[in-house]
């Protein structure tokens, strides 16, 4: 793909501006290579094979495209959580991000455009009387939840009567389902593609309620204060959702607890 006329357009404005003129190369990718930081456990933003270690899925295709288009090689950086693309940003250890919106993450990370919409839907046992999100905040409720994921973060300031159990990392697929299926959690708050995997893998002993209790951008991120790169990247992504590229990614990697941002 060529450099869109909004693009340049973006560019020249900055150069008018007084900001010294630099190609978009330049500016996402002072090393040469584009260094792009993604939680490669969360299947809405991509997967890693663990054979051949290679990451698919929306954002490493939305990342080749955006290197593609400004003609440099990229680095594909898998990170477990939110706070490691934090840490990476900052050190300059990459030179993008995508992250999940929050706002208490604006003070660790600047947001750029958004990719994807994320939704989150509530994994219980099978046989639980929970069948809607609405019917999860009561007493006597236990809500399980991994700490600093945008679930963790939404449950535990927005719930008021559930108990939220909080969890370091999240548990192997055997452990969630042994969790819910004992008795230990009622709900798991997780990603609607995690819930939707985890009901399928379960063979009837798990269900992901139906609804979504948040939906959420994801969004490029850069390091905080590194906003040059922001109207760079923001013309991308308006190319990306009008494009199809993010209709096409998503569907190639047979998603549905994730949609195109608006």
């Amino acid at each position: 793909m060529r450099l869109t006329f909004s693009l340049l357009l973006v560019l020249g404005s900055a150069a008018v501006a007084g900001v010294s003129a630099q190609t978009p190369a330049q500016v996402l990718a002072p090393t040469g290579t584009l260094r792009a930081i993604f939680l490669g456990l969360n299947p809405v933003q991509g997967r890693i094979d663990p054979q051949t270690g290679k990451a698919s899925g929306p954002v490493p295709d939305i990342v080749e495209a955006l290197a593609r288009k400004i003609g440099v090689p990229f680095k594909m950086i898998s990170s477990p959580n939110a706070a490691g693309i934090a840490r990476a940003l900052d050190s300059r250890e990459a030179d993008i991000g995508v992250l999940a919106y929050d706002e208490e993450r604006t003070h660790d990370v600047d947001y750029g455009a958004p990719l994807l919409v994320m939704f989150n839907s509530y994994l219980v046992r099978a046989n639980s009387a929970i069948q809607r999100s609405d019917d999860v905040d009561r007493a006597g409720v236990t809500v399980a939840a991994v700490r600093g994921q945008t679930q963790e973060l939404w449950v535990s300031s927005h719930l008021k009567h559930a108990k939220v159990r909080v969890f370091q990392a999240m548990p192997p697929p055997q452990d969630v389902e042994r969790l819910l299926t004992a008795g230990d959690v009622d709900a798991f708050a997780i990603n609607r593609q995690r819930s939707l995997d985890a009901e399928a893998e379960s063979k009837g002993r798990l269900r992901a309620l139906a609804d979504s209790f948040l939906q959420v951008d994801q969004s490029f991120v850069v390091r905080k204060g590194d906003r040059e790169k922001l109207p760079v990247l923001e013309a991308f992504a308006a190319e990306v959702r009008k494009s199809g590229l993010a209709r096409s990614s998503i569907e190639r990697a047979k998603l549905t607890g994730v949609d195109v941002a608006r």
